[in-house]
């Protein structure tokens, strides 16, 4: 007798088990709480999570748009001053809406590709498909990426940490080691410098070992004056305290002098020269115009008190002497003029010896 097995029965597919399996509302019931609902609920969680999610980072980067940290609120920016002076600063302004930018892009992006991805997984596994060996295969491409674009991985994550940590922006002066200029980019990769050449670098974040702000909080001018060797210091400290005191009085750079300067003793001592540093504290990228200002009001206060600088003692004194020898012309040229004008006395009518005309003649009886 030939025995015969029955074939088992065909393992339904992945349409298959979104058909009724029968007609009566009953059946059909029972067959919607099932599988769709199932993915109907998963589809649906998965978008009010995502659109959470999206209204989170859109606020989170909003507060980091506008300056205000939304974990340390204050009340200053209630009000319309201290609104003001939060959005005073122009590169400031534009710093802060380049990381909001770039912050938004990023998070939402990536919280977009997590939760598509979960849901999909969900719907495959409700379905009845097999997803191990789709998490098997994007943990190999995980890695293979891992391994093949290190340093693209290590851009991202240095430019993550760069934004979050909020190291430089756009506007700001920077030394990247390779390059040091303005900022004019930042974005997770790469950030683009302009030197002072006018030459636009582009510098992988991950190449960046060390970078120094130049201005970022407050800055300092620096103002190192050589003067004569037999100069005496105390006047030129007090000299040195006068062209301060000159800039700070400008109605336009006045306001970047944060405090009072500071005037060391003797930095550098040669055979000539006797080197004196100036300090004072200025406001963010405002340290370059200031110590400008500084050198130029030193050089006329140095000049008018007859101070040289190292090596000019005799150029000094010569420039000196034709001033006063100027000086005395101008004198000299004065008193001849005046001399000269008053020799010249004013007209006196008492003595007019001029007849006058004889009176006109009676008429005739």
């Amino acid at each position: 007798m030939i025995r015969t097995e029955t074939p088992p029965p065909p393992s339904p597919g992945v349409l298959d088990n979104l058909k009724p399996t029968t007609d009566s509302p009953e059946g059909f019931a029972h067959w919607f709480v099932g599988i769709p609902l199932h993915v109907i609920l998963i589809i649906v969680i998965s978008t009010v999570v995502l659109g959470l999610l999206r209204r989170l980072i859109r606020t989170i980067t909003s507060h980091v748009a506008e300056g205000t940290p939304i974990a340390a609120r204050t009340g200053l920016r209630d009000t319309s001053v201290g609104g003001a002076l939060l959005k005073a600063d122009p590169l400031a302004t534009a710093r802060r809406a380049q990381r909001a930018r770039t912050l938004d892009t990023v998070l939402r992006s990536t919280t977009t590709i997590l939760v598509a991805s979960i849901a999909l997984f969900l719907v495959l596994d409700q379905l009845g498909v097999n997803i191990a060996p789709f998490i098997a295969s994007a943990g190999i491409v995980g890695v293979a990426l891992g391994f093949g674009a290190q340093s693209l991985v290590k851009d991202f994550l240095t430019g993550t940490f760069m934004l979050l940590e909020d190291q430089y922006g756009v506007g700001d002066v920077i030394d990247a080691g390779p390059a040091s200029g303005t900022v004019e980019a930042v974005t997770l990769r790469v950030t683009k410098i302009r030197d002072a050449d006018g030459t636009l670098w582009y510098i992988p974040n991950g190449s960046m070992l060390r970078v120094g702000n130049k201005t970022q909080g407050w800055a300092t001018a620096t103002v190192e004056v050589d003067v004569d060797y037999f100069a005496d210091l105390d006047e030129v400290r007090m000299l040195l305290e006068e062209a301060t005191s000159q800039v700070a009085a400008d109605p336009e750079l006045g306001p970047e002098l944060l405090g009072e300067p500071t005037i060391t003793g003797i930095e550098k001592l040669s055979a000539d020269a006797v080197t004196m540093r100036l300090r004072v504290r200025t406001s963010p990228a405002k340290q370059w115009e200031v110590a400008r200002a500084l050198r130029a009001a030193t050089r006329q206060v140095l000049e008018q008190a007859g101070v040289p600088l190292a090596g000019q003692n005799d150029r000094m004194a010569a420039r000196q002497a034709a001033r006063a020898e100027a000086r005395a012309d101008d004198r000299s040229q004065a008193e001849q003029d005046q001399a000269e004008h008053g020799a010249e006395a004013p007209g006196d009518d008492s003595l007019d010896t001029t007849t006058p005309p004889a009176p006109p003649a009676p008429p005739p009886a």
